[in-house]
């Protein structure tokens, strides 16, 4: 039957030598396979016979060896017993003994032996048979041995016929041992003849397999990775190349001919691509600048709708009671309600300013509004817990602080947002409820200042990125927020000569330290600003 395929316009193609090729490999492993059982059988048939049949022969002789040779001392301790007790002692111990020579001799007769070996078998078992028979008379006698004369009779007989069954239960060792011996050297002559068959089958497999691959390597290998080359090169723009093997009649020649077509089209093509590359990268960086200012809007949009709703919330609910309650109110009532409008408005001024000092941030004009005076760090660090107590009444906020003054040289306004942020994320990405902890003390000269939440942490492969400007880690999605909020406490710090880290763990919890370096006390000409005198200013 005809193979077209294995044709390819009257020269043998690719798959049809790879074909013949692989056929005889396969043929050559089925024909190593049955050498290497053959050889494994034969070798294992051999040391078959040592196993099954040697082996168990010389350990069940070995045994009877043992038992026979404590009999006689085991007899002669009965002639000797002086007492009835000691006397049935001793006649369990040939007991035992019998019945160990009779379990030995049982497991040499399940094997199977030649006519010489199982004749000489049966003349140890009748030449101990008799000396049994003369030992049962001998374990008769009373006690102190009875008739003297007897008892030599007796004793001298058994000696005689333990020597004739010993001896030929020697002859039959000495001949099992020297039949496994030579079985032993029968089975090494078979595994040598073996090893030696399928080292050279796998010397010829493996020549063949040489030659093989030397034929591939010539006729497909190297023509396709030279022709892979030439690709290569003309992906790099290189059209000043030659393609080899358009001459051939198999799927190499046409894969040839195909690059030549591709590189008659790559040099048509490269005129253009100079211009088409400058072009897609300006609308790349127009597309990313566009996508940056979106995300920026939305993100400040989803902020200011978030944080403006609680203040604006508290107003409207405050200004409802007023108009609902006008005529049952005291004028005590209605100084509290005013004072909680008032409070709600000044911490919408506060976050108007805080949205105006971050667009100063992140435009990097901060140092032109930056104003270092005295400022009572403790009172901005009470200030910004009341805050945010405000903001969210069920947060939980600890503080550990001193009440005494403790300056620093900066601006109030600036460390006030500092901390409030560092507090707002520590609500924000705690579970409702947790538990802040701020603790202050001064140390070596600086103010320091760690805030600890009970949050969801940061994931490891995002910490070394989390002060970067719009990074928001891995696990904030669905919670609101820019990513600039610790990038501006990152710029804070650095404009007060301080600095900031954190230490935390994913689903642990985050603490931020911050150091700030402290002064001893305000120039006589300078006021000691504190938030309540930042905002009336």
């Amino acid at each position: 039957m005809r193979l077209p395929y294995l044709r390819f316009a009257g020269a043998w193609s690719i798959r049809a030598r790879l074909f013949a090729v692989f056929l005889l490999l396969f043929l050559l492993v089925m024909f190593l396979g049955v050498q290497s059982l053959n050889s494994l059988n034969y070798s294992n048939e051999v040391s078959k016979q040592v196993r099954v049949r040697w082996l168990p022969s010389t350990r069940a002789l070995g045994d009877l060896n043992n038992y026979t040779t404590d009999f006689p001392a085991a007899v002669a301790a009965v002639l000797r017993s002086r007492t009835e007790d000691e006397k049935a002692t001793l006649r369990r111990q040939l007991s035992a003994l019998d019945r160990n020579i009779l379990g030995a001799e049982q497991a040499y007769r399940q094997i199977v032996h030649d006519p010489t070996e199982d004749e000489m078998y049966g003349r140890f078992e009748a030449e101990w048979r008799s000396y049994r028979a003369v030992v049962s008379r001998i374990e008769l006698l009373p006690l102190g041995g009875g008739d003297e004369s007897e008892t030599r009779s007796l004793v001298g007989s058994t000696e005689g016929l333990y020597e004739r069954a010993s001896e030929t239960l020697g002859q039959l060792t000495e001949r099992n041992l020297a039949s496994a011996r030579e079985a032993s050297q029968s089975s090494d002559r078979a595994y040598g003849q073996a090893r030696r068959r399928i080292v050279l089958t796998i010397l010829f497999a493996g020549l063949f397999a040489a030659g093989a691959a030397l034929h591939v390597t010539r006729s497909v290998s190297a023509p396709l990775v030279e022709l892979a080359s030439r690709m290569h090169r003309l992906a790099a723009n290189d059209t000043h190349i030659e393609v080899l093997g358009t001459a051939r009649r198999d799927e190499i020649g046409e894969m040839a001919r195909a690059v030549v077509v591709f590189k008659n089209n790559a040099i048509d093509l490269s005129e253009n691509r100079q211009a088409l590359a400058h072009q897609a990268s300006m609308l790349q960086e127009k597309l990313s600048e566009e996508q940056r200012v979106t995300l920026l809007q939305r993100n400040f949009v989803s902020m200011a709708s978030h944080e403006f709703r609680t203040p604006l919330g508290i107003i409207d609910g405050h200004a409802q009671r007023l108009i609902t309650m006008r005529d049952r109110l005291t004028p005590e009532d209605l100084a509290e309600r005013a004072r909680k409008i008032r409070s709600a408005a000044q911490r919408m001024t506060q976050l108007i300013d805080n949205l105006i000092g971050s667009a100063r941030l992140i435009d990097g004009s901060i140092e032109a509004y930056y104003r270092p005076v005295a400022v009572d760090a403790m009172a901005v660090l009470r200030e910004a817990c009341h805050m945010q107590r405000e903001l969210t009444p069920n947060a939980q906020i600890l503080e550990s602080a001193s009440t005494a003054p403790l300056l620093v040289r900066g601006d109030a306004h600036l460390l006030l947002q500092l901390f409030g942020n560092l507090l707002s994320n520590a609500v924000k990405y705690s579970p409702s409820g947790g538990l802040i902890c701020l603790r202050a003390r001064p140390a070596g000269g600086n103010l320091v200042v760690a805030i600890e939440d009970s949050g969801i942490g940061v994931p490891e492969k995002d910490q070394l990125r989390l002060f970067e400007r719009y990074f928001r880690g891995s696990n904030t999605s669905g919670i609101a927020g820019t990513g600039v909020g610790l990038y501006l406490v990152s710029r804070i710090v650095e404009l007060h000569g301080g600095t900031v880290n954190v230490r935390t763990r994913e689903g642990a919890g985050s603490t931020f330290t911050v150091h700030l370096p402290v002064i001893r006390s305000a120039s006589p000409s300078e006021e000691i600003l504190t938030p309540q005198l930042r905002m009336e200013h």
